[in-house]
């Protein structure tokens, strides 16, 4: 099998390279070689996607059995890569989100609930992230009618991550101390290891599949103690969990997602954050490791060498996660123990 991969070098683009480099397939990255290095074994087209004649000199290095896109945020600039390769691929498997569907986060969703509208033409200015992930996926299938595989991803974690969700957890965790750990214990979640959404992918780029499936992992397969106290332990245990009600995060004003990164109230518009649907890709042939054991094979990463400078450098897409100080999660310690306190 021969695989493009537009980005190819960080995080679930990394992955999915590596899973097809194991598979013995020949892998072509196409990026600008400027965020990370290139994995050893790929053969690399350097260019920019938003280049026109850029794309037309890495359409001429095909043909391709497959199109692997991990980063495709604008439809317009997904639109001209998809016309581009149209004749130079079979498949186009374009990696989208869960935010793709209007009703999540504040209801569960799956492959039949209603997408955004979304025009393939769109600009970065013309809508949301999950309106202009919509118009990406639209944009595919238009040009590779037929012939699409769209991936809707929920929360992903793995090695090589830099989203700074769990890698924001695993560093706080080693600082040790006492530390905040929000809502409740036994409050289940949803997440999904990179490598997975890689396996299941190319599982399906070699059935000759095509149609969209949501990739969020299995039904509650951690939940925030079993999530937090893997981070403790991966760190060597030197921190103290105290547990702080959704409320006096809410009076407080904690930024929900983002400031105690994965944290959401479970009502309201936040109410089914973790209960979007991963059947049709379970029956499909998803199968997804424990998230312990993506826990430790994050933190060996995360604190070898380089990993920190990776994980918490300049990203491109700026969503990620801002995480709070020591003195205000202090002042968060200290409003929860007034509060049990009488």
């Amino acid at each position: 099998m021969r695989l493009l991969m537009l980005g190819g070098s960080v995080f679930l683009g990394r992955a999915f390279a590596q899973e097809a480099l194991r598979r013995g397939w020949e892998v072509t990255v196409f990026n600008r070689g400027r965020t990370q290095t290139d994995l050893d074994g790929v053969e690399t087209v350097r260019g920019d996607r938003e280049h026109l004649p850029d794309l037309a000199r890495l359409a001429e290095a095909g043909p391709w059995d497959a199109v692997v896109d991990v980063c495709g945020y604008v439809p317009r600039v997904v639109k001209a890569s998809v016309e581009a390769l149209a004749e130079s691929a079979s498949t186009y498997l374009f990696v989208s989100s869960v935010n793709a569907r209007p009703g999540w986060p504040a209801e569960p969703v799956d492959e039949r609930s209603p997408r955004h509208h979304g025009d393939g033409n769109a600009g970065p200015d013309d809508g949301d992230y999950g309106t202009l992930k919509a118009g990406c996926e639209a944009a595919v299938e238009q040009g590779f009618p037929g012939r699409t595989l769209i991936l809707e991803p929920g929360l992903i974690i793995g090695p090589h991550d830099r989203a700074r969700r769990l890698t924001w957890w695993l560093r706080r965790a080693a600082q040790g101390g006492p530390m905040v750990a929000p809502g409740a214990p036994d409050r289940e979640m949803q997440l999904i290891d990179a490598r997975d959404i890689a396996i299941f992918g190319l599982d399906r780029v070699e059935a000759e599949d095509a149609g969209t499936y949501l990739v969020s992992g299995t039904p509650a397969n951690t939940t925030w103690g079993a999530f937090l106290g893997a981070c403790i332990a991966e760190t060597g245990g030197r921190a103290r969990l105290e547990w702080v009600d959704d409320q006096v995060l809410a009076e407080e004003g904690v930024e929900v997602w983002t400031e105690l990164p994965l944290w959401a109230p479970p009502e309201g518009e936040t109410a089914a954050v973790w209960k979007p649907s991963s059947a049709k890709a379970v029956a499909a042939g998803l199968r997804c490791r424990a998230v312990e054991e993506s826990v430790r094979d994050t933190a060996a990463w995360l604190f070898g060498p380089g990993g920190l400078d990776e994980a918490f450098g300049e990203t491109r897409t700026g969503r990620e996660a801002t995480g709070i100080t020591a003195e205000r999660e202090q002042a968060l310690l200290a409003a929860a123990r007034e509060r049990a306190a009488g």
